[in-house]
């Protein structure tokens, strides 16, 4: 694993010596395998230390998600595919960080949107209108 890098978008490429993996034992019940085991696993990314990310995408990531990303992963019995659930969760909190939201572009009501507005409004009109007693006149 420490040689490899993982894609986070299309820029950015990150190192997995980057990422600190912890373990421990896992919680809740299992008998004598999961009281002996350290199955549990957090992965930890101190964004600040990170050579993979550029100074904006540092910012982006820690107003977002703080100085330090941890995903933990006890899910299963085994600690190998903790560690690979537990990278996913880290670099999928990452890729959400790191995108950037699209600008909304303002455009105005097509004729038929306004149309169906007014003749919705007339309809509502009418209904309330019918609803009225002789004496409401």
């Amino acid at each position: 694993m420490d040689g490899e890098s993982i894609r986070l978008t299309r820029s950015v490429v990150l190192p997995t010596n980057e990422i600190e993996l912890r373990f421990s034992r896992s919680s809740g019940p299992g008998g004598q395998h999961a009281q002996k085991s350290e199955t549990r696993v957090e992965a930890v990314f101190d964004v600040e230390a990170s050579s993979a990310l550029t100074d904006a995408q540092k910012r982006r990531v820690v107003s977002r998600l703080g100085p330090v990303v941890r995903a933990v992963a006890q899910d299963e019995r085994s600690q190998a595919r903790n560690r690979e659930l537990a990278v996913e969760r880290l670099v999928e909190q990452l890729r959400e960080a790191l995108r950037v939201p699209r600008k909304r572009v303002a455009t105005a009501p097509t004729q038929a949107s306004k149309e169906r507005r007014l003749q919705e409004k007339r309809r509502r009109s009418e209904v309330k209108r019918l609803r009225r007693g002789p004496m409401d006149s």
